[in-house]
């Protein structure tokens, strides 16, 4: 048996699409970050089991908070803006049901879709994430960009994640400043350190690795826009981290 997580934050459009393609699993869990919109509404009409939780900045708190409320040995996470393919669904049914099976979890690729094109390359084009697990075999480690740790043997499915993030440039931008706070304020807490010519440099370097390397500028004008506002990320991220490092040297000093 298995169970499906959503974690969801006033994207009750986006979830309707995501419920649906998870009607096939055992239980469907909801964790809302008290939304002002109607996605509770929309995840009870569903059927699913809803529960408000705050976010607190920290995702992997939220989905570790989820793991303890479904019933099931298997769980699968999957976001609002996501949705689970037949062909997935049924790789991930089919195999989860081997009794005999040593894997503790599996890996999926992830297909983003981004302003009505799919993407082939550029840095999308590579992500896979171990979103499917026994729910005894792991926990999630991370504030952002967090990743699920699995004990013992995993494996990889076929069949991808379909992924619609970011249906507007403002709402990427919205995003992705959210996370590069988050991620800033992760890493200063683990006393990394910034200096002006990485903040400069790995951005650059990330646009031309994606853009070029990666071959980004081959999915069009939407491939240049997702290797731009990945090299922003990076130096969000750095830019903050650098303030933040900053600011507690002055209150360490006290001047």
């Amino acid at each position: 048996m298995i169970s499906a997580v959503v974690l969801v934050k006033n994207q009750a459009e986006q979830l309707k699409e995501c419920l649906a393609s998870l009607r096939w699993c055992d239980e469907i869990v909801v964790i809302d970050d008290y939304s002002s919109d109607d996605s509770v509404k929309v995840a009870e009409i569903a059927g699913t089991r809803v529960f408000q939780h705050a976010l607190n900045n920290d995702f992997s708190a939220q989905r570790n908070y989820a793991l303890e409320k479904v019933q099931t040995e298997w769980v699968l996470f999957v976001d609002a803006d996501e949705v689970v393919s037949k062909s997935l669904a049924e790789e991930i049914y089919q195999q989860t049901s081997q009794f005999l099976s040593s894997i503790n979890g599996y890996y999926l690729k992830r297909q983003d879709s981004l302003f009505g094109k799919k993407l082939k390359f550029g840095e999308s084009a590579f992500v896979k994430l171990l979103r499917v697990a026994k729910k005894d075999k792991g926990k999630w480690e991370g504030r952002v960009h967090e990743t699920w740790k699995v004990t013992g043997e995993v494996g990889m499915f076929k069949n991808t994640l379909i992924h619609h993030p970011h249906p507007t440039i403002r709402e990427f931008l919205s995003e992705i400043n959210l996370y590069s706070t988050l991620r800033a304020t992760e890493l200063a807490e683990r006393n990394v350190t910034v200096g002006w010519l990485e903040v400069i440099i790995y951005p650059s370097g990330k646009f031309f690795l994606n853009l070029i390397v990666r071959g980004g500028f081959l999915d069009g004008t939407v491939g240049i826009i997702m290797a731009l506002m990945m090299s922003f990320h990076s130096f969000l991220v750095r830019g903050k981290l650098w303030q933040l490092r900053k600011q507690r040297k002055k209150y360490d000093f006290g001047y």
